[in-house]
């Protein structure tokens, strides 16, 4: 069985050189390496980037073939702008590729402390737009019997922080398996991806320590458990677009393996009391 999985799984497409491929939030992070790694391999990328700022230091380091778009998930116009944009460059072909990579974490801490506002910031961002940019795309990405790749978070399993972003990231989750069992008499494959804590922007000490300035040890937790290597993850979302049998879901990061998934599947009261031990709460609100 091992044997006939990884066969499976090590298979891959031809005629990449010929298939587009947009991904969102491209200024950084996983977006910004992975747009560079699909460069590299011969994907016709569209980057859509939040700023142009974003959008010209990639264009600085990746091939004539990539392109550009300035793209906020927020707005419905952004994205009727973005499709437009993409359609004209991909023809008949279609669009092979969708990675929803755009996201946001902060504002993060305590429920109490959030008010409605800090939750519907967070969702329009990591669940509705999401959730509407894939809608609008879905048709190209059908003529082209392509992929999609909704990048979620072991923390879609397990809720850790009050805030919008778990619960945001769980809505993916949901999302994805919905869409996968209704679109995949089309030939389209729906992926998701879960990764562990790694250092990004979304994980910078700084605009948490603003947010949490009077959990000394979160420091700590945070260094011990962010992996710097991206690539875990942008190997993963490359997996999911180049393989000919890609997987539902990837799970990237010695946390996510050996932390969050076996905790997502403990009662719930061993949970609470894990999470107690590994992200403390405050004594008393403020």
């Amino acid at each position: 069985l091992w044997l006939i999985f990884f066969t499976l799984d090590s298979l891959k497409i031809d005629r990449i050189c010929e298939k587009y491929v947009f991904v969102t939030g491209c200024d950084s992070g996983f977006g910004h390496l992975l747009c560079r790694k699909l460069d590299k391999h011969g994907f016709r990328v569209l980057a859509g980037c939040l700023t142009e700022t974003g959008a010209d230091d990639l264009k600085r380091v990746t091939g004539p073939y990539l392109k550009t778009c300035i793209l906020d998930v927020t707005s419905t116009a952004s994205i009727q702008k973005a499709l437009e944009w993409t359609q004209e460059e991909v023809g008949d072909k279609g669009l092979w590729g969708i990675v929803n990579n755009a996201g946001r974490s902060l504002p993060m801490g305590p429920s109490e402390w959030m008010r409605i506002e800090d939750f519907q910031s967070t969702l329009r961002t990591n669940l509705i737009g999401v959730i509407e940019t894939t809608m609008n795309f879905l048709p190209i990405v059908k003529k082209a019997r392509g992929r999609i790749v909704n990048i979620a978070s072991v923390l879609g399993r397990v809720g850790v922080n009050g805030g919008g972003y778990c619960i945001s990231k769980s809505g993916v989750e949901s999302f994805s398996d919905c869409l996968r069992r209704d679109i995949q008499c089309f030939g389209i494959k729906v992926c998701i991806i879960e990764p562990g804590f790694f250092k990004t922007q979304m994980t910078s000490l700084q605009p948490l320590e603003k947010e949490l300035h009077h959990i000394k040890i979160q420091r700590v937790i945070m260094n011990a458990i962010c992996d710097s290597d991206l690539s875990r993850v942008t190997n993963c979302m490359e997996h999911a677009l180049t393989a000919a049998h890609p997987r539902t879901r990837y799970s990237p990061g010695w946390d996510a393996k050996l932390l969050w998934i076996p905790l997502s599947y403990m009662p719930s009261c061993v949970v609470d009391v894990g999470l107690r031990l590994v992200m403390p709460r405050p004594a008393k609100s403020i």
